[in-house]
């Protein structure tokens, strides 16, 4: 059984899936968990809980600033360093690896991070893993495989970027889809107890 940190999830999708694949993993989050496995979770800053000993880090720290979706507001978050943290916190997993040597997938949607720091290892689409949806999703992997689609589907509707504005379309929007929390959970978990 290994220890997974599971970092910026309040959803507990990954979690759970990982939990229901025998490891003892944990989520981290500003907000409070939902899912079954609600006491794994640490509501509190993620890097107060990043030296916990863990086997594996999967993250995915918000995107508000990096997505090219928000292209038009780059230069006023550039300016007040607002793009400029995120990339420092996008980068807090990277450097965790290579302190640690533990693997590590850090996901996020398709962005500046492709020119901050590299290319992904993959992108993924929910429509591979049984969701008719259209949410183009980038991987940084260290140490971990790509995904393997585990159910190709049609009706690739793309409702996720219609999505109207208000106070929990970003709490929407950040969802891991279950399909893709599932293949984490059965493909990470396999290959991190493989370690």
């Amino acid at each position: 059984m290994a220890k997974i940190l599971i970092a910026c999830e309040y959803s507990g999708r990954v979690r759970d899936a990982l939990i229901d694949n025998g490891h003892d993993a944990w989520s981290c989050d500003l907000l409070p968990s939902e899912g079954r496995n609600c006491f794994n979770h640490f509501q509190k800053d993620v890097r107060d809980v990043l030296d916990y000993g863990w086997d594996a880090v999967i993250a995915f720290p918000p995107c508000d600033h990096l997505a090219v979706s928000g292209a038009r507001w780059f230069p006023e978050k550039r300016a007040d360093g607002r793009q400029q943290a995120a990339v420092e916190f996008f980068m807090l997993f990277v450097e965790w690896h290579h302190k640690h040597g533990r693997p590590v997938a850090i996901e996020n949607p398709v962005g500046i991070m492709s020119t901050e720091y590299r290319k992904p290892d993959q992108y993924i689409q929910p429509w591979q893993f049984g969701h008719g949806e259209t949410k183009k999703t980038a991987l940084w992997l260290h140490g971990l495989p790509p995904l393997k689609p585990t159910e190709v589907v049609d009706g690739r509707e793309g409702k996720m970027w219609r999505m109207p504005p208000g106070p929990e379309r970003k709490k929407k929007r950040s969802l891991t889809y279950t399909g893709i929390a599932a293949a984490m959970g059965s493909q990470w978990g396999d290959a991190i107890h493989a370690l």
